[in-house]
C-alpha cells in the first residue's frame, strides 16, 4: 500500500477533482491524504480520504475575496507579491512543506500537486528525493508555465527564495526548467477537448473528465437525504433535485459562477438581466450571497448550493462562468450550456468546447442583456444537443478516467526516481528533518512558519 500526499488550493473546481483522484486511490487499496482548505474537510474525510488543513474558514474565504483583483492584468502589473504577502501564502507554502515531510513514509510515498501553483509537493520532492507529480486540471495550467515562470522567478522571487532557504533549499536558477522536472505529469480531460485547442505536450498523460462532483458535494450543497453519500448521483433519483423550488417537473435554468469569486465585477449583473429578459425559471447557485443584489428577477429562485450531478441532466441550460467541472458536467448529461467565460482558464475552455459546436461562448466585452438572453433561450431551445455532443465525445467514463489517473500515479513507485537538480544528499535531508522537529518540538520559530 503506498501513501498520496496530494496539494491543492482554490474552490471546488480546484478540489473536488483532487477528492475524486483520492477516492479512486483508496478504492485501489492505497492510502491518500489531502493537504487544502480547512472547509473541505468532510468532502475529503467522506470519500475516504486523511486530511490536513492549510488553513481555516474564515482564511479560506479571506483568499477568496481577494482574488477578483488577480483578473485580467499582466503579471507585472497584477501585485501578485502584494497578494501572497497579504495572505501569508509564502508562509502556507512553508508550513505545507513541513506537513508534508512529517508524513512522509520513505520509499512508499508519492507527492502530487495542482499544476504550477502547490510548489510545495515540488520543493518537499527536493528534500525527501519522493516520486512528485503534477496533476493539471484545465489546459491552461499547461499553457501557462512560461507565465508562471516568469512570476515566480520576478515578481514572487524574494518570497520563495525566502520560503527554500528557510528549508534549507538552493535557489531555482531556471524555474521553467522547473516546472518541467515533475516525474510524471497528468491532465484531466479527454484527448477530444485537448485536440480543439493547443495541445499538451507529449509528456502529460490525458486521462478524462473526472467529474468529481459525483463523489464530493459542492460546499454549500445538502445533502440528498440522511443516508445518502455526498454527491451520489443515484441518490434519492424520485426526489426533486430543485429542491422545491420549482413545480414537480419543471426544467429550470441553472446559471452559476462556481463556489469561488474570482469572477469579473459585472457578471452577475449581465446573467441576472439576462435571465430575467428571458422568462425563463432560473436557479442561480451562488454559494456568497452577497454577491447578488436584494431583489432578484421574478423568474429566479437563489441557492447557495446544489447537487448538480443529479440536479444537472434535468435542466433546461446551464449557463455558468467557464469553469472545467461546471463544463464537464453538464457535457455529460448533454445539457446545453452558454458560457460567460472570463479570466483565467475559462475562456481557453469555452473556445474549445464553441469550436467544436458544444456550447454557446459569450465573451466579457458582449455581455450585453439582449445577446445573452437570446443565447440562453436558444440553448434551452436545444434539444440535438445530445446527439452531436456523443458523436464528438463518445462514450464517457469518468471512473475510468479517475482510476486511469490512479494507476499512472501508482506507477511513480514500481521504478527508480528521477535525478533532480539541486536535489540535497541523503545525509543533508535527514539533517534538515531533524532540524525542522527539534525546533518545532523545542517551541522554537521555524523559518516561514504561520503564527
Amino acid at each position: 500500500m503506498a501513501l498520496f500526499l496530494m496539494v491543492t488550493h482554490g474552490s471546488d473546481g480546484d478540489v473536488l477533482p483532487f477528492v475524486g483522484l483520492g477516492a479512486a486511490l483508496a478504492q485501489a487499496g492505497h492510502r491518500a491524504v489531502l493537504l487544502t482548505h480547512g472547509p473541505y474537510r468532510a468532502v475529503a474525510e467522506g470519500a475516504g480520504l486523511g486530511f490536513a488543513a492549510i488553513d481555516g474558514e474564515a482564511e479560506f474565504e479571506s483568499v477568496l475575496a481577494d482574488t477578483p483583483g488577480l483578473l485580467g492584468s499582466a503579471p507585472h502589473l497584477a501585485g501578485w507579491a502584494g497578494f501572497y504577502r497579504r495572505n501569508a501564502l509564502f508562509e502556507q507554502i512553508a508550513a505545507e512543506c513541513r506537513t508534508l515531510a512529517e508524513l512522509h513514509v520513505p520509499g512508499g510515498t508519492v507527492l502530487v500537486g495542482r499544476h504550477t501553483s502547490a510548489v510545495s509537493v515540488r520543493f518537499a520532492a527536493e528534500l525527501l528525493r519522493a516520486p512528485v507529480a503534477w496533476v493539471a486540471l484545465a489546459p491552461t495550467q499547461l499553457l501557462a508555465v512560461p507565465v508562471a515562470a516568469y512570476l515566480y522567478g520576478a515578481e514572487l522571487a524574494a518570497g520563495m527564495q525566502e520560503v527554500r532557504a528557510g528549508l534549507g533549499l538552493p535557489e531555482v536558477p531556471d524555474w521553467r526548467a522547473w516546472f518541467a522536472g515533475a516525474d510524471a505529469e497528468l491532465g484531466l480531460w479527454p484527448g477530444w477537448f485537448d485536440a480543439a485547442g493547443p495541445r499538451a505536450p507529449a509528456r502529460v498523460a490525458l486521462t478524462g473528465f473526472p467529474l468529481a462532483d459525483a463523489s464530493a458535494r459542492a460546499l454549500g450543497a445538502r445533502p440528498s437525504g440522511p443516508s445518502d453519500p455526498p454527491g451520489d448521483p443515484s441518490a434519492d433519483p424520485s426526489g426533486d433535485p430543485f429542491d422545491g423550488l420549482f413545480p414537480a417537473g419543471a426544467r429550470p435554468v441553472l446559471a452559476t459562477g462556481g463556489t469561488g469569486r474570482m469572477l469579473a465585477a459585472d457578471y452577475y449583473p449581465a446573467l441576472l438581466a439576462a435571465a430575467g429578459r428571458t422568462g425563463l425559471p432560473t436557479l442561480l447557485v451562488v454559494r456568497h450571497r452577497d454577491l447578488l443584489p436584494d431583489v432578484l428577477p421574478d423568474n429566479v429562485r437563489w441557492s447557495p448550493g446544489l447537487d448538480f450531478a443529479r440536479a444537472v441532466p434535468h435542466a433546461a441550460a446551464v449557463v455558468h462562468h467557464g469553469g472545467i467541472g461546471t463544463l464537464a458536467r453538464a457535457l455529460a448529461a448533454g445539457t446545453p450550456q452558454v458560457l460567460m467565460a472570463d479570466g483565467v482558464d475559462r475562456p481557453d475552455n469555452a473556445a474549445r468546447l464553441s469550436r467544436l459546436g458544444l456550447a454557446r461562448a459569450v465573451p466579457a466585452d458582449r455581455w450585453r442583456t439582449p445577446e445573452l438572453a437570446a443565447a440562453i433561450g436558444a440553448a434551452a431551445a436545444d434539444h440535438d444537443l445530445p446527439l452531436r455532443a456523443a458523436a464528438v465525445t463518445g462514450p464517457q467514463r469518468p471512473q475510468e478516467a479517475l482510476d486511469a489517473a490512479a494507476a499512472r500515479l501508482a506507477g511513480l513507485l514500481t521504478g527508480p526516481p528521477r535525478p533532480r537538480a539541486h536535489d540535497l544528499s541523503p545525509a543533508e535531508r535527514a539533517r534538515l528533518r531533524e532540524r525542522l522537529r527539534e525546533r518545532r518540538a523545542a517551541g522554537a520559530p521555524v523559518p516561514g512558519e504561520v503564527r
